[in-house]
């Protein structure tokens, strides 16, 4: 299992989630939507941020969009 961030800079609740996450022992991918559209189109993000849990195939099994941290809890056990 893998988990990417897609954000953006200057992007406040961008860095919430970082700083979240950051609190954890969990690593994660920070992907820059406006350096890597195509990672946003292959996932159908519209709006940032958005955390990602990945399978080992890179496919999707749950997301959390926002800074919602009950959510990204939530995503987290999937990688505990």
């Amino acid at each position: 299992m893998r988990l990417i961030k897609l954000e953006q800079p200057n992007c406040n609740p961008c860095k919430m989630v970082t700083n979240y996450l950051e609190q954890t022992d969990i690593q994660f991918e920070t992907v820059d939507v406006t350096q890597e559209p195509e990672v946003a189109s292959r996932f159908g993000v519209m709006g940032v941020p958005v955390t990602i849990l990945l399978n080992d195939r890179g496919e999707e099994v749950n997301r959390s969009i926002g800074f919602k941290p009950n959510e990204l809890d939530e995503l987290l056990k999937g990688l505990r």
